[in-house]
This record gives C-alpha cells, sequence and structure tokens, in this order.
C-alpha cells in the first residue's frame, strides 16, 4: 500500500503542469504592448476606449469616450451629475496639463443659509449638497483641446449602452450601501426619479438582467444634435454641445428639479460656470517626478507624503515589514495633518503650497516621527513659518472626504497619457432628475459651516475639496506612468504605496497594485461628519500576524480588514526607451463586489 501511495504521488505530480509555488504570482497577468494601454473599472467602458484608439482616436479621445461609458455603467460610482479632475501629457510637448474638473457652490450657498434651515454640517446627499454637474464640462473641454474626434464618436459607446441596455454586474447590484439592493427602499419611498430608471417595472434588477435608461440615451442625442446642427466645424460642433448643456434645456431641467425640492442650485450658476486649466503641482522623488492636481484636491498630500519620507531609507526596512509600515503610517499622518488645516480652493484661499513641499519644511516634519511609538495627536505644522508644528491654538480638526470613484487610464502608441477620475453624481447622493437620467451630485458635503476662518468653508461659487485625485509621473525627465484609485481619503495612501512598490521595490504594475496595502483614518474625513479615529490602521490579512504584533506594541490601533479590500488601483505606463507598454487593474474591484476593472493593452 506505502509502494502504491508514493507511485501514485509520483504520478500525479509528474503530470502537474507547475510543481513550483505559485504564492508570489499576481492573479492577473501582466499586460505588454507597443499601440495602446487601457485600464477602467468596467471592460465595456475598456472596450470602448480601446475601440476609439483603433478607429483613429487618440489617448484623450479613448479617455474621454471611456469616462461616458463609466457614467452609464458603473452610476453607483459616477454619473454625469458628478466630477473628473483629469492630467493629461501630450506627446508633443510633454507638458503635464493638470484639469479642474471639480463642481462649484451654487451662488446663493453661504453657512448662513444651511444653519438657518437647522444643519450643523452640509448633508450628505440630496439636493443641499448639490454644486453644478462639472464632468461634462471637463469632457467637452478636453475634447475640445486636446482631442481629435467629435463629441459623437466618443460618445457613440456610451450612448448605445444608455438606449440598448447593459448587463447589470455584482457591484451596481450588490455593492454595499451604493447598489440598487441596498438602495431599494430610500427608491421607492422617497426617490421616484431613481426608481423610474433602477427599478424597472417595479423590480430590483438581477445580476445579467439588460438595464436601460432612456432620459440618458435622450439626453446624450440631444448633446449630439446640437454638434451636428455646426457640421464641419469640429471646434465649434464642441462649443456647441458645451452650451447645449450649460445654457440650454438641461440647465433648465436642472434648476427645475432644484427648486422642486427647495435647492440653491439655479440655471446661472451652470451659466457661470467654467473648466479650468492649471499647472500641476509636482514633486522629484528619487529618479521620478510625481505629478498631481492642486489643493482643491487631496492630490498634494501624496506629495507631502513622499516629501517626509524621502528622509528615510525605507528600501533597506523591506516591503511592508514592521518598520516600514510604521514609518509610512507615520509619515501619512503629518501629510494628511496639513491636507485638514491648509487645503481648499486656491481661487478663494491662500494655500502655501510651495513652503508646504519645501524640502526644508518636509525635514522638518519627517524629524516628528518617533522611531518606537505612534502618535495619537492630529499634527498640522507651519509651513508659512517653517516650524514642525503649529501652536495649538491655531490648528483646525479633531472632530470623510468621499466614497464611490472610479478611474480611467490610457496611453496610445504616439506615448499620449491620459489619467481622469471621475466620481460623484452616484445613484447615492440624489435622486435621479427625471428629464437627464443621472443624479446630482453631492460633493458640496465636504465643506464646513464653521469656523469661518476655515479654507473649506462653504461660499458662494467656491469650489470643495475633494478627494479623487489623479496621478502622472516622470522617470528620467521623460513621461512614464499614469495611475489612480476610488477610495476616498484612501486614494492617495493607496496611490503612494503602489508607487512606492514600482520606484523602491521594482515591482510590475500588476505586483505593485497587488501587493498587500493598508489605510490610516487617523486624520478627519472629508466627508461629513469629518470624524477621525487616532492611530486606526486598517490593513489586509496577508500581512503577517507577527508584524500586525509589532505594529500594535508600538501604539497602533490594528484593524484586519476584509482581504482585497484596500487599494482598487489602476495603472498604465510607458518605457520611455523602447516605448513598450504596460497596463494593470485590480482584482479588488471585482472581489469585492464594487466593479468589474478590466485592463487591455495591444
Amino acid at each position: 500500500c506505502l509502494y502504491f501511495s508514493k507511485l501514485n504521488h509520483e504520478t500525479r505530480m509528474s503530470r502537474a503542469f507547475r510543481q513550483n509555488t505559485t504564492q508570489k504570482n499576481t492573479y492577473y497577468p501582466q499586460l505588454l504592448g507597443t499601440h495602446g494601454a487601457v485600464a477602467t473599472e468596467h471592460y465595456l467602458a475598456t472596450k470602448a476606449g480601446a475601440d476609439i484608439l483603433g478607429g483613429g482616436g487618440n489617448a484623450v479621445d479613448a479617455a474621454v469616450g471611456a469616462t461616458f461609458v463609466e457614467g452609464v455603467v458603473n452610476p453607483q460610482m459616477f454619473t454625469l451629475g458628478g466630477e473628473c479632475p483629469m492630467l493629461i501629457c501630450m506627446a508633443e510637448t510633454n507638458q503635464v496639463i493638470s484639469v479642474n474638473g471639480n463642481t462649484m457652490a451654487p451662488g446663493k450657498a453661504t453657512p448662513e443659509v444651511y444653519l438657518e434651515r437647522g444643519l450643523t454640517d452640509v448633508p450628505d446627499e440630496g439636493i443641499l449638497s448639490s454644486g453644478v454637474p462639472a464632468a461634462l464640462g471637463a469632457l467637452v473641454t478636453v475634447l475640445a483641446r486636446f482631442g481629435r474626434l467629435t463629441f459623437a464618436e466618443v460618445v457613440e459607446p456610451a450612448l448605445d449602452y444608455a438606449r440598448n441596455g447593459f448587463p447589470v454586474h455584482a457591484g451596481l447590484y450588490g455593492q454595499e450601501r451604493f447598489g440598487i439592493r441596498d438602495l431599494e427602499e430610500k427608491f421607492r419611498s422617497q426617490w421616484p426619479g431613481s426608481a423610474q430608471v433602477y427599478l424597472p417595472q417595479g423590480m430590483v434588477p438581477e445580476v445579467g438582467k439588460v438595464l436601460v435608461n432612456p432620459a440618458l440615451a435622450d439626453l446624450l442625442d440631444y448633446l449630439k444634435t446640437m454638434e451636428q446642427s455646426l457640421s464641419g466645424n469640429r471646434e465649434k460642433g464642441l462649443e456647441a454641445v458645451h452650451e447645449a448643456f450649460y445654457r440650454g434645456d438641461p440647465a433648465a431641467e436642472i434648476e427645475r428639479f432644484s427648486q422642486e425640492h427647495n435647492g440653491l442650485l439655479a440655471r446661472s450658476d451652470l451659466e457661470r460656470f467654467e473648466t479650468h486649466f492649471e499647472e500641476p503641482v509636482s514633486l522629484e522623488f528619487a529618479d521620478t517626478k510625481v505629478f498631481k492636481c492642486g489643493p482643491w484636491n487631496q492630490g498634494p498630500v501624496m506629495l507631502q507624503a513622499l516629501a517626509i519620507l524621502e528622509s528615510y531609507d525605507l528600501k533597506s526596512m523591506g516591503h511592508n515589514s514592521e518598520n516600514y509600515l510604521h514609518w509610512t503610517t507615520e509619515a501619512f499622518k503629518l501629510a494628511f495633518a496639513d491636507r485638514e488645516q491648509y487645503y481648499g480652493d486656491p481661487m478663494q484661499v491662500n494655500v502655501p503650497m510651495t513652503e508646504l513641499l519645501s524640502k526644508d519644511y518636509s525635514r522638518l516634519r519627517a524629524a516628528l516621527v518617533d522611531p518606537e511609538q505612534a502618535n495619537s495627536e492630529l499634527r498640522p505644522g507651519d509651513p508659512s513659518r517653517q516650524q514642525a508644528l503649529l501652536p495649538l491654538e491655531e490648528r483646525l480638526g479633531g472632530d470623510s472626504w468621499g466614497h464611490g470613484t472610479v478611474h480611467v487610464d490610457v496611453i496610445d502608441g504616439d506615448g499620449n497619457m491620459a489619467a481622469f477620475t471621475p466620481s460623484g453624481g452616484w445613484l447615492k447622493s440624489a435622486e435621479v432628475v427625471p428629464a437627464l437620467g443621472f443624479p446630482l451630485g453631492n460633493r458640496l458635503m465636504t465643506f464646513y459651516l464653521k469656523p469661518d476662518h476655515h479654507p473649506n468653508i462653504i461660499a458662494p461659487f467656491k469650489r470643495p475639496r475633494t478627494t479623487i485625485s489623479p496621478s502622472l509621473a516622470f522617470r528620467n525627465k521623460l513621461p512614464w506612468m499614469v495611475f489612480g484609485s476610488m477610495g476616498g481619503d484612501q486614494q492617495d495612501q493607496w496611490q503612494c504605496q503602489f508607487f512606492l512598490n514600482r520606484v523602491l521595490f521594482g515591482m510590475s504594475i500588476q505586483e505593485a497594485i497587488e501587493a498587500p496595502k493598508f489605510s490610516s483614518e487617523h486624520f478627519p474625513g472629508f466627508f461629513a461628519p469629518h470624524n477621525r479615529f487616532p492611530n486606526l490602521i486598517r490593513i489586509e490579512p496577508r500581512v503577517s500576524q507577527k508584524i500586525l504584533d509589532g505594529l500594535a506594541s508600538r501604539g497602533h490601533r490594528v484593524e484586519v480588514g476584509a482581504d482585497w479590500s484596500e487599494g482598487y488601483l489602476l495603472a498604465a505606463a510607458r518605457d520611455p526607451v523602447s516605448g513598450v507598454l504596460e497596463v494593470g487593474c485590480d482584482p479588488r474591484g471585482s472581489k469585492g463586489e464594487v466593479f468589474p476593472a478590466c485592463a487591455l493593452c495591444w
């Protein structure tokens, strides 16, 4: 019997396709190509982007088209009622442009208006949390400046899915708190406009059910018609699309809906709205240069964290070692304390961005980290006076920036790069405007109503600070990589870990995406009620118990999260020498029943 057991074992092993361990291999393959790279949070959006590249469009055309599809097939995360910050680098100039695709508060929005209604915070849903829908303006504006194709050409896939339908996926059906299943009762009892689209025949659509959105299809058709009325002139056609949305029938519908629900948003707010092109914020780190949107966005906090971490020898600590996790977490806490203290709309408040990123200030901040003990305070610095700590009486905070988001990365064969982070206007934010097929956003909830000197206090026409944060990086002074994620306050923590995995530890895109991640909740969240949980670190269970125990002994409140629940990253890169493209997406999207992320390279 022993002989046959051994023989059977040897026979079985000899027929195995692989005998070496697969523990360190990635779930998704490394994707390489030379013609195009597209990564989105839904396979239909990725297909749309790839088709647009194949049809003669460039990276911006493809990213715009993919984003429109995201707004149809991932409405639990993003619709046209939301926002879309962007970073773009065109190969012809190698200049990085930041696109302020953020919403704007109504002209009637003041702290007094909310306080008089008995509110202590801007609500986290409904019409009083809604600003001007910014996404469409940003998409059409970049298409006009950087794209090659018409609105009709890039919007066709989204229009097809809205008119003819698409199969409901697991995230749209069942994502915790954001999916149709969890919102069913609210739709039935409070939001009939949402029920009309997302409860067809009065039922929650199961996974695989084909869902249509006729009102959204009619809107996109209307905008196509406005463009085609000026056929023969691409730029004027795109201008007509923009004018039609912000000054035409859709603007009138939004004003009517707002008035019916006792809101503040008016047609005049939409008429005033503009998408701004800006110089990005940047930081050199090792042989790279990282670009982020400005301080109306949390993006610079990643740069601040990197500037602090530059003082430590992270590589010698080892990836995700106890020391590495301790020092990185403490750096995040310092950077995010400054985020809370200083970030806001730079068109309305003074943000000392140059001082916050200076090497001298960053070294002062780095010296605050105790190598053996987590610090429980919220400790903003004093960049203007170049002091490591701001006096206690001047500090803000201590009492979450955002939830649902998608991301789109595209690099074309010419090396043009686009990183878009569409977010907001999700199904949980507000009722669907019946005539338009999408809900308005709720980004105003990140504003404060007091104290008066808070950099993010609500004000007329002010843009709320937001978590949605695309990234673009150069390596050896040449365009290299675009990346981003969903995740609210966690976005730039996860993106920073991904970036360090690539730069310090030499991981491929897919390895860097799939490696275990963590996030801190030590600092106030951007979304009301702006809670903080001192020293709390949430980490995936693939980090060893010995390391977790070591972190706890240093004073960290360690919470082991569900596996594959920290990350949700996408990325695409181009080797500046060979031109070879690489792209990857995160299995966390499907494992967490959020969205079916997909990447394609050819």
